[in-house]
């Protein structure tokens, strides 16, 4: 009987401290053409987490997307969201968006509050090229209504996308197949998590410190993790207390051209995004 080979830790990555929007402070950790291809489909993840009104207070004024899908996830605070197709919602906490871009759309990400702490993640996952000029959507999810779980070892699982344990998260995608799971993990205990041979896949620790197949880890840091041929999962430790996000996905394996808020599979398409931008045909 052979031991099914488990995903180990490729390498670690700090985060890049920076400010997007109107001034906000975040923590970047996927970005650049060398992690967007090794982690396809992802393009961007940002960690935004402060109690100091003036590092969150300018939020996200208009700004456009296209070619792909925003997934905005709250830990604490509030968001408004409001958009060139007529959409507005609020996020409070534990609240999640998925927003598609689609052919483009103008949005703005404002905090409903001057005071207390603002805390989440923004990820940004690619669309395939025959659905880069899809019409804009998107959907609120309030967070008592996404799928939860309790393991054996005592985990707390919220599945936003994906499946975790034969449980359905909230949403599906036909052709990068997210996995996108928030797990909070006991001191003391080990978790099994399944991730399909061949997806690229990785873990933000924003929560204490966890151990995969040996190699330790303290939050913060994303940990990218292999390919190992065959696997079709990873195994967690808890040292303590430990909270983290579990991403994964099916690479599209296709061009990536991105200019700021567009991204597209070549120059061309990015010269005409700008211009349809200027052109106000945006919405």
């Amino acid at each position: 009987m052979t031991t099914q080979p488990w995903r180990k830790i490729e390498h670690a990555v700090s985060g890049l401290p920076t400010s997007d929007g109107a001034g906000v402070r975040l923590t970047r950790y996927l970005h650049g053409p060398d992690l967007q291809q090794r982690l396809d489909p992802y393009l961007m993840l940002d960690a935004f987490g402060s109690d100091k009104p003036d590092e969150y207070i300018a939020g996200f004024p208009d700004h456009p997307h296209r070619g792909f899908e925003t997934i905005t996830y709250m830990l604490e605070g509030r968001m408004l969201h409001r958009d060139s197709a007529g959409n507005e919602g609020l996020l409070n906490s534990g609240d999640v968006q998925w927003m598609c871009a689609g052919k483009g759309v103008i949005h703005s990400e404002m905090p409903q509050q001057v005071a207390g702490r603002m805390e989440g993640f923004q990820l940004w996952l690619n669309l395939p090229a025959a659905e880069k000029m899809c019409e804009p959507w998107y959907q609120d999810l309030d967070g008592d209504s996404v799928p939860r779980l309790e393991t054996a070892s005592g985990s707390q699982i919220m599945i936003i996308a994906g499946y975790s344990h034969g449980i359905a998260g909230s949403i599906q995608r036909p052709h990068t197949e997210p996995l996108y799971l928030d797990v909070q993990q006991p001191a003391g205990s080990s978790e099994q998590h399944q991730i399909p041979s061949g997806h690229n896949a990785f873990i933000l620790l924003y929560q204490g410190s966890i151990t995969v197949s040996g190699q330790s880890s303290t939050a913060p840091c994303m940990l990218i993790l292999d390919n190992t041929p065959g696997s079709h999962g990873v195994q967690i430790s808890a040292q303590e207390n430990s909270r983290y996000l579990l991403v994964a996905g099916k690479p599209l394996a296709e061009p990536i051209e991105q200019h700021g808020p567009f991204v597209m599979n070549s120059k061309e398409q990015i010269y005409r995004a700008i211009q349809d931008y200027r052109n106000g045909n945006f919405g």
